[in-house]
C-alpha cells in the first residue's frame, strides 16, 4: 500500500477550504436559518460572513480581485454552506453562475469593469435566461435587443431570476436578430441602475425562502454598446456552455442539502428512544441510513469528477455535468425525504432542519434545467458518440 497514492484524493488546501467553511457556516451562518426560512428574508448574516472570509465569490480569478479558488473548491465552498443553509449557498453559487458568460467569452474591458467589485464581495451577480413561456425552451425567447448608436437598448422580461433585487449585475440573454432562432441570441451585462431596468415581485416558494426570486423588466432599457459579451449572436452558445460549469456548483448545492440531513438523522436516531432503545439500534433504520450515506457519497464523488473536468476545459462536458447535476438533485431529494421519515412526526415541524432541507432540496431537481432536461443532454451526449 501507498498512503502517498493522489488519485480520487483531494488535495491538502482542499481539505483545509472545507474546514474552514464548515467552522464559518456552522458558527455565522446556521444560527440564522431557521429564521431566515421563516420570515422569507435575504441572509443577510451569511453575505456579512461570506464577503468577510472572502468566500462570496471565490471563483473570481485574482487578476481581478478574486481568490481564483478552482472549480472544486467553489463546489466545496457551496456544499459545506449549504449543508447548514441551502437559501445562503446561492451567494456563492448564484455569483458564479451570473459571471461564468463573462469569464468564458467577455472582453478583457469588461471582465475588468464588472468582476472586480463581485470578487471583492462589493456586489453580487445574476442570470437571466429564462422567460415565462422561454424555461427548458430557452431559445424561444422573447426578450430584444437592438443597438441604437452606442448603445444597445433592451425590451422585455425574465422569470425565476435568483436573487433578483440583491444583486447589482445581471448576465441577460436577449434576440438581437429574430431571423436566426438561437443564433440570433447574444449576451449582455446590465447594471441594477441602467436605466428601464425593473425588477418586479418576488415569487412565493416551496422553498431556499431566503433567496429572492424575482421577475426583471426591461422596458427600453439602455446599457453602453461595450457591455455586449462576446460577439453578437453567440450569446445562446455562451448560455449553454456556462450550464456545463455551473451546474456541478448545483449538484453541490443538492450534496450539502444532502449531508445536512443525513447528519441531522444520525443524531437523532442515536437520542430518539422506543421500545427500550435508541431507533438507531434497529436494523431497518440502518439499512436506510446506510442507504443514504452510500448516496451521498457517490453523489460527491460524481460533483467533484465533473468540477475537475471542468477545471481542466475538457471538451464534452456536457454529459458529466448533466449527470452530476442530476444524480446529486434526486439523491437530495430522497436523503431528505428519507430524514424526515426518519424523524418521524417531529420531522414534519419546523421546530427541525430537515423539514426545511426536503423543501430546499427539491428545487435542485429543476432549475438549471429539469433533472428531465438533464437527462435528454445525457443521451443526446451518448448518441452523438
Amino acid at each position: 500500500m501507498n498512503p502517498n497514492f493522489g488519485t480520487y484524493q483531494l488535495a491538502e488546501e482542499h481539505d483545509a477550504l472545507r474546514e474552514a467553511v464548515r467552522d464559518l457556516a456552522e458558527k455565522e451562518i446556521a444560527p440564522h436559518a431557521a429564521e431566515v426560512d421563516e420570515q422569507e428574508r435575504f441572509p443577510r448574516e451569511a453575505l456579512d460572513a461570506l464577503v468577510k472570509s472572502g468566500f462570496a465569490a471565490v471563483h473570481i480569478p485574482e487578476a481581478y480581485d478574486g481568490q481564483g479558488a478552482d472549480s472544486v473548491a467553489t463546489c466545496i465552498v457551496i456544499e459545506e454552506v449549504a449543508r447548514v443553509c441551502c437559501s445562503s449557498s446561492l451567494i456563492p453559487a448564484v455569483n458564479k453562475l451570473g459571471t461564468m458568460p463573462i469569464l468564458l467569452s467577455g472582453s478583457e474591458e469588461l471582465k475588468k469593469k464588472v468582476l472586480p467589485s463581485i470578487g471583492s464581495g462589493e456586489a453580487m451577480a445574476s442570470y437571466a435566461l429564462s422567460e415565462r413561456e422561454a424555461g427548458s425552451d430557452a431559445a424561444s425567447m422573447k426578450t430584444r435587443a437592438r443597438l441604437d448608436g452606442d448603445h444597445w437598448v433592451l425590451n422585455g422580461s425574465k422569470c425565476w431570476i435568483t436573487n433578483g433585487g440583491e444583486s447589482q449585475w445581471y448576465t441577460v440573454m436577449a434576440v438581437t436578430d429574430p431571423d436566426k432562432g438561437a443564433n440570433g441570441i447574444s449576451a449582455f451585462v446590465v447594471h441594477a441602475e441602467d436605466p428601464g431596468f425593473v425588477v418586479g415581485p418576488k415569487e412565493k416558494k416551496l422553498g431556499i425562502k431566503g433567496s429572492p426570486t424575482a421577475e426583471l423588466y426591461f422596458e427600453d432599457c439602455t446599457i453602453p454598446a461595450d457591455r455586449i459579451i462576446g460577439e453578437p449572436g453567440t450569446g445562446f452558445k455562451t448560455a449553454l456552455r456556462t450550464l456545463d460549469h455551473t451546474r456541478p456548483t448545483i449538484g453541490a448545492q443538492a450534496v450539502g442539502v444532502a449531508q445536512g440531513a443525513l447528519d441531522a438523522s444520525l443524531s437523532y436516531v442515536k437520542e430518539r428512544k422506543q421500545f427500550g432503545k435508541a431507533i438507531a439500534d434497529f436494523q431497518g433504520v440502518q439499512f436506510m441510513l446506510a442507504d443514504m450515506a452510500m448516496k451521498v457519497e457517490a453523489a460527491r464523488n460524481m460533483v467533484y469528477l465533473a468540477a475537475a473536468r471542468a477545471e481542466r476545459g475538457e471538451p464534452n462536458l456536457g454529459f458529466i455535468s448533466a449527470a452530476a447535476k442530476c444524480f446529486a438533485s434526486d439523491v437530495a431529494m430522497e436523503v431528505a425525504t428519507d430524514a424526515v421519515q426518519l424523524f418521524g412526526g417531529a420531522g414534519y415541524t419546523r421546530d427541525f432542519p430537515v423539514e426545511r432541507m426536503m423543501r430546499d432540496a427539491k428545487i435542485t431537481q429543476i432549475y438549471e434545467g429539469t433533472n428531465q432536461v438533464q437527462r435528454m443532454v445525457m443521451a443526446r451526449n451518448l448518441l452523438k458518440g
